[in-house]
């Protein structure tokens, strides 16, 4: 059983829609992980700043990154869920930053099939200051434990499906 949550197949229509795996729900200022060995969600830590999680907070199964662990991302939510919901996002783009100088990428999503959502097809169709929300919540959310995460700016929605496509590829290599 363990790890099974980051062996799930992330989907058939990946990469245009993927699977995600929520560990952090929308406006929660707790850093839950999962833990594969496990097979539960733990609490990490709370954050050290006053900051929440601008959206629900997860990973993409069945791929792995330049860290060693599977894809991040963020779905963009009216509604938080809770640890362990399974979503079906449509990934618009990508945040590309560096935490503690090793490269980060933050995968943003919206649900799929959700009529708030049906429009947003590409990171361009986010409202600006949502874009700034999210990227201001990963400079600063380390901050005060004195670790420093560095913005290299957002990726547009091409990227991101070739980001995931290398990611799927790299932890199909290492099973």
């Amino acid at each position: 059983m363990a790890g099974r949550l980051y062996d799930i197949d992330p989907g058939p229509d990946c990469p245009e829609v993927v699977r995600a795996i929520v560990e952090i729900p929308k406006n929660s200022s707790n850093k839950y992980e999962y833990d594969g060995a496990l097979g539960v969600f733990r609490l990490d830590r709370a954050l050290y700043s006053a900051v929440h999680y601008p959206g629900d907070y997860g990973f993409i199964p069945g791929t792995l990154a330049e860290d060693g662990d599977p894809l991040d991302i963020l779905t963009l939510v009216d509604e938080p869920s809770y640890p362990g919901t399974l979503m079906y996002v449509r990934p618009v783009g990508f945040l590309d930053m560096m935490d503690q100088a090793e490269p980060d990428q933050k995968v943003l999503a919206v649900p799929n099939r959700n009529p708030r959502f049906d429009q947003i097809r590409a990171i361009g169709e986010v409202f600006p200051h949502n874009l700034r929300e999210i990227e201001h919540f990963f400079a600063i959310y380390k901050e005060l434990e004195g670790k420093r995460t560095e913005m290299r700016g957002w990726r547009g929605p091409d990227e991101t499906k070739a980001l995931i496509r290398v990611s799927r590829e790299r932890y199909l290599k290492s099973v």
